[in-house]
């Protein structure tokens, strides 16, 4: 007589409930770390990139990096250093995974901290896709250590305050060149 525990029925179900219970941490529980996943759109991205005019020249912070959907495009297709910053443990772990299957592995860090703790100094361009509150909450750290000529790019929540540069109404997204974005703006400031 078979085991229970070693029937096809049992072994998929198990299986099922393990993925499920990944899907529901990925999505529900890992705003215990600051937000839930959103993945953004290809279309939205290469509006990024053409905004922020990107190169090899450039140093790529990607705060809140999800599962690097920024990160990994940036350092293959473009050839920016970029540094993911990420808190959630499962989403640092895809993007090791990822780095480590994918090429372009020695363009692409990945920090697990804080995107408010870390030094935004060797910037040239920052991107990121965050709540108003973090918005708000990261621009007075931009205003303070992004150097003249940074690129700051944000996908559906300005910075307010800022003015941008650039607005693309079709994927939401706005280019902000630092100093000059530094003016009371039309989308609220």
């Amino acid at each position: 007589m078979t085991s229970i525990f070693l029937s096809p029925f049992f072994i998929a179900g198990a299986v099922l409930w393990v993925f499920a219970g990944g899907v529901a941490y990925f999505w529900m529980v890992s705003f215990l770390f600051g937000a839930g996943y959103q993945g953004a759109p290809r279309k939205s991205i290469e509006v990024m990139f053409r905004f922020a005019e990107m190169g090899p020249q450039d140093t790529v912070y990607e705060l809140g990096a999800g599962t690097g959907a920024i990160a990994f495009p940036a350092a293959r297709e473009y050839g920016a250093h970029v540094i993911a910053v990420e808190l959630e443990p499962l989403r640092i772990l895809i993007m090791r995974i990822r780095r480590a299957v994918g090429p372009a592995a020695d363009r692409i860090q990945i920090l697990r901290r804080n995107m408010y703790t870390i030094d935004l100094r060797p910037a040239t361009v920052v991107t990121a896709f965050l709540w108003p509150g973090a918005m708000a909450r990261l621009r007075p750290k931009l205003e303070k250590e992004l150097g003249p000529g940074t690129r700051v790019i944000s996908r559906c929540h300005p910075i307010i305050g800022w003015t941008p540069t650039r607005y693309d109404r079709d994927t939401d997204v706005f280019l902000y060149r630092v100093p000059e974005a530094l003016n009371p703006s039309k989308f609220g400031g």
